[in-house]
């Protein structure tokens, strides 16, 4: 059965979101899985990409635009684009695609915006009626 993990992040601010896959693709990357990140276009990928080049300045991410040298565990693709393996999803477009529903495990990093929050509520419901496993992360402070 397949799980999908939501990790709500407190603040509004996109590069928030490289951020935290920064430290999420580090801890998934310890369990010995591969990572496939998909946005929506072709620019979104080129920028997370550099993103995650310079995010800690004590390490880097090994990661490659799919397709590209040398092979990597992390993968950033766009649109329609897919890896071979079908283990990690995490999906930084709107819509959750379908075959996003063929990998092992789902993650969406949500961050505090009118149009983020409405796209991951429908990728969530439609997970849930999927039947997929899920889990939620709240970050936000409580109070």
């Amino acid at each position: 059965m397949s799980r999908a993990d939501y990790y709500i992040l407190p603040d509004s601010d996109p590069d928030s979101r490289a951020a935290f896959l920064c430290r999420l693709c580090d801890k998934i990357l310890g369990l010995g899985l591969r990572v496939f990140i998909s946005t929506e276009h072709e620019s979104d990928a080129r920028r997370l990409d550099q993103q995650l080049w310079t995010a800690r300045p004590d390490s880097f991410v090994p990661h490659v635009l799919l397709g590209g040298e040398p092979d990597s565990p992390i993968e950033i693709g766009w649109g329609d684009q897919l890896p071979e393996h079908r283990q990690v999803f995490v999906n930084l477009s709107a819509k959750l695609p379908e075959a996003a529903f063929d990998f092992e495990r789902i993650v969406e990093i949500v961050v505090q915006t009118p149009e983020v929050l409405a796209a991951t509520r429908d990728n969530y419901a439609r997970c849930r009626d999927r039947g997929i496993e899920l889990h939620r992360t709240d970050m936000r402070p409580r109070g």
